[in-house]
Formats: C-alpha cells, sequence, structure tokens
C-alpha cells in the first residue's frame, strides 16, 4: 500500500498534534474486522484483531513499556515500530503551512537502529505473548521556524511526521530471531568494539544491542579483555 503524502498547503491548526505518522500506520496495518482505540484491561489499545492486540510507537519505547508488559501477561501483543529509511525534510510558513523548501535528509535509517529503543523492553523479547514488527518508510518531517524549537535547531520546530509509503518490514517473533543482527563472520567471544566494526555502527548503538541480547538471552556475558566486556552467543 502507498500513501501519497505530497501536499501543498500543511494545515497549521493541526500543528499541535504529531500523530499522523502513527495514524497513518494504523491505516497501513489495518484489516477487514479490525477494532480500533479498544479499552482492554484499563489500557486504550490501538488495534484489536481477534485475540492479538496491536500497539503503533513512533518512539519512546519507555513510555509504553508498562502498557505492554501488563497486556503480555494475558495477550498476545504485537508492537508496530516505524524507522525512516528515507525522510524529506519540509519547511512550511508559520501563518498559512504553505511549504517553502524541501531537502532529502542524507541520513539513511537502518534496521539495526531498533536497538536504541529496544533497550527499554528487550525482557519482554522472551515473552511467548509478545512480537515486534518494524517497518522501514519513507517519511515527510514538517518544520517550521516559529522560535518555538531548541536552541540546537535555531528555533525551528519539528511540527509533524507524515507517512510517505512502507518499503519494507520485519517480524521479531522470539529472542533467536535478533540473531539475524550478528554476522556470520564474527569470532567469539567478541566485544563491542568488533560488533561497531563488523556492522559499521557506533559504539553506543553496539552496547545497546548486546544489552538487549543479553536481556533477552541470546548473549551471554564471558567476562573481560582488558576493559572490554567479551560476549558470546547463546546455544
Amino acid at each position: 500500500m502507498h500513501f501519497n503524502m505530497q501536499m501543498s498547503v500543511f494545515n497549521v491548526a493541526s500543528f499541535g498534534n504529531e500523530r499522523s505518522l502513527h495514524s497513518a500506520i494504523k491505516t497501513w496495518i489495518a484489516k477487514p474486522g479490525d477494532r480500533f482505540e479498544v479499552t482492554v484491561d484499563g489500557f486504550i489499545v490501538d488495534v484489536v484483531r481477534d485475540d492479538l492486540l496491536i500497539e503503533v510507537q513512533t518512539r519512546n519505547f519507555s513510555a509504553i513499556r508498562d502498557k505492554i508488559s501488563t497486556l503480555v501477561l494475558k495477550h498476545r501483543v504485537r508492537l508496530v515500530y516505524p524507522i525512516p529509511s528515507r525522510k524529506t525534510i519540509v519547511h512550511v510558513d508559520r501563518l498559512n503551512g504553505n511549504p517553502l523548501k524541501r531537502r532529502v535528509s542524507p541520513k539513511k535509517g537502518r534496521l539495526i537502529e531498533l536497538f536504541n529503543e529496544l533497550v527499554w523492553i528487550p525482557q519482554l523479547c522472551k515473552e511467548q505473548n509478545f512480537e515486534l514488527e518494524v517497518l522501514m518508510v519513507e517519511e515527510e518531517e514538517i518544520r517550521c521556524d516559529d522560535g518555538r524549537g531548541t536552541w540546537r535547531r535555531r528555533g525551528i520546530s519539528i511540527k509533524n511526521h507524515i507517512l510517505v509509503r512502507v518499503v519494507d518490514q520485519a517480524i521479531f517473533t522470539s529472542a533467536h530471531d535478533f540473531f539475524s543482527f550478528l554476522p556470520d563472520t564474527l569470532s567469539q567471544p567478541f566485544t563491542n568494539q568488533q560488533i561497531a566494526i563488523s556492522l559499521g555502527i557506533s559504539l553506543r548503538l553496539a552496547r545497546r544491542m548486546t544489552y538487549s541480547l543479553r536481556e533477552m538471552g541470546a548473549l551471554h556475558l564471558m567476562g573481560k579483555a582488558g576493559h572490554a566486556l567479551l560476549f558470546r552467543v547463546s546455544e
């Protein structure tokens, strides 16, 4: 399914609502018979499909950790998370929302970046009732020079994220599925630095990855080599 979200005018009245991406992904995953915004065990669930509860979270897994941890005790739960593989930055007029300029961000998102959020809920990956679906998407990030943004952006605010299309998806149903991130050529035991070099990622992301894999039981800590932790893949 393709979402054509190229718009000539953006509704500035909706700038305070940053749920466009969230809503569009719910529409993309929807199937006939799905129910939306259903109360289950005291929580509002995005989508209920027969006995499956589906939650869409565009960022900040820490905010949804308690909710998912409670629901997974009695229900099958799927967490859907988008990663932008391509992002177009659209600057709009602060008065009427008309687009002023657009450019493609040089940053290309990768599937492995899910560990930036997964680090908050790795234990859930051991739960039989839990699964994670990651969508690689193209999106537009709407920005406005309204003086309300951070100093890093020189006052420019991020007003919305708009789904353009979903380009790929991956589903993880057990801790074993995450072994696919480990290079076949990696010798054991290995360090975070070796992981970072092998995968072409930052040391910070490598640490988040090995922490998550340890917490879900996919890696064992074997000791240290100097100050570096040594890991081995679980049997």
